[in-house]
C-alpha cells in the first residue's frame, strides 16, 4: 500500500493541490512525439481548450510510454491565455500540431517554475487505471513509485547534443555533478550555433581557448551574450532573450588546431549559412 503520494509533494512545496492540474504526455502520441524531440514540450502543453484551465493556476505535467507509470517533466504557473490563431503558432512547432491553430480553441502563457526541478525526469508516478483521462485534478492521489537517477549527469554525446541556455547553466554552475560534461566539453575546440527560437537568428561562433568549449560557453552564462555585438543588442533590447537561445555543436576540432585555423573553419560556416547576412554575426 503507498504510503506517499504526489499530492504531499505539492503540498509540501506550497501548492494547493486543488488548484493544480496533472497532465500525461504520452509518446505513443505522434504530435507530441514530434514536439518532444524538437524539445517544444511547453509550447505542445499551452495549445489546449479556452476553458481547460478554469479553477487552476499551475499545471504539473508528466511523460509516459504505454503502461500506467509516468515520469515528471515540468511544473508550469498559467498566465492567461489568447485564441490559437496563426498568429500564435510558436517559431519551429512541428507542423502536424501547427496546422491545429485553426483559432477555435487556446494557447496559454505558461511560465515555468522551478519548485520541483530536482525531481524533474526522476521522479515516477502510477497514473492509474484510468489512462484515458490523460489530465486530472491535483487532488487525484498518484502514488510515488521511485526516483530514478539523475539522466543529465551522463554526457550525452557532442554529435546529438542541443541545450538550452538554462540547461547550459546548470551543467556550467554543477561541476561535481556534471563531472563527465565538464571533462568533455574541456577536452575540445569546436564550431558552435546560438539559435534565438524568438525569430530564429543563428550565430556562429568558434572555441579555440585553454578551456575548449565549456570556457566559452562558460562566458554565455556569466554574460548572457558571450561579449558578441549584435548579441549583446537583442539582450539590451529584451532582457530576458536569451532564455530562448539555444545551443548546438557544427563541428568538433582538436585542441592541436592553431586558432587561426579554427577561425578559418568558423568563416566557412558562417558562409554556409548565411549568419552575417541574415543572422546575428556582425562580420
Amino acid at each position: 500500500m503507498a504510503i506517499l503520494f504526489f499530492s504531499d509533494v505539492l503540498r509540501k512545496v506550497g501548492l494547493d493541490p486543488a488548484k493544480v492540474k496533472l497532465i500525461r504526455h504520452v509518446m505513443t502520441d505522434e504530435n507530441f512525439k514530434e514536439c518532444y524531440k524538437a524539445n517544444m514540450v511547453r509550447e505542445y502543453t499551452s495549445h489546449q481548450k479556452a476553458n481547460f484551465s478554469k479553477g487552476y493556476e499551475y499545471w504539473v505535467t508528466f511523460t509516459s510510454d504505454s503502461g500506467t507509470l509516468a515520469k515528471l517533466h515540468s511544473v508550469y504557473r498559467v498566465d492567461g491565455f489568447a485564441a490559437d490563431t496563426e498568429t500564435m503558432i510558436p517559431m519551429g512547432l512541428p507542423l502536424c500540431e501547427a496546422k491545429r491553430f485553426k483559432g477555435q480553441n487556446a494557447f496559454y502563457h505558461l511560465e515555468q517554475v522551478d519548485l520541483l526541478k530536482e525531481y524533474e525526469g526522476k521522479l515516477i508516478i502510477d497514473w492509474g487505471n484510468s489512462a484515458r483521462m490523460w489530465h486530472q485534478k491535483g487532488t487525484t492521489e498518484k502514488p510515488i513509485i521511485s526516483l530514478q537517477p539523475d539522466e543529465k549527469k551522463v554526457f550525452a554525446g557532442y554529435e546529438d547534443l542541443i541545450l538550452t541556455y538554462d540547461q547550459i547553466k546548470e551543467i556550467i554552475e554543477n561541476p561535481s555533478i556534471y563531472e563527465a560534461w565538464h571533462t568533455a566539453l574541456s577536452s575540445v575546440y569546436a564550431i558552435y550555433l546560438i539559435v534565438d527560437r524568438e525569430n530564429g537568428r543563428q550565430y556562429v561562433g568558434s572555441a579555440y581557448g585553454e578551456d575548449g568549449l565549456l570556457g566559452r560557453w562558460s562566458c554565455y552564462v556569466k554574460t548572457h551574450h558571450g561579449n558578441n555585438k549584435l548579441m549583446k543588442e537583442v539582450v539590451c533590447n529584451y532582457p530576458d532573450r536569451y532564455h530562448n537561445f539555444q545551443f548546438s555543436i557544427l563541428q568538433i576540432l582538436p585542441k592541436t588546431l592553431t586558432p587561426e585555423e579554427v577561425i578559418n573553419t568558423e568563416s566557412l560556416y558562417k558562409r554556409k549559412l548565411l549568419s552575417v547576412e541574415f543572422g546575428m554575426n556582425d562580420n
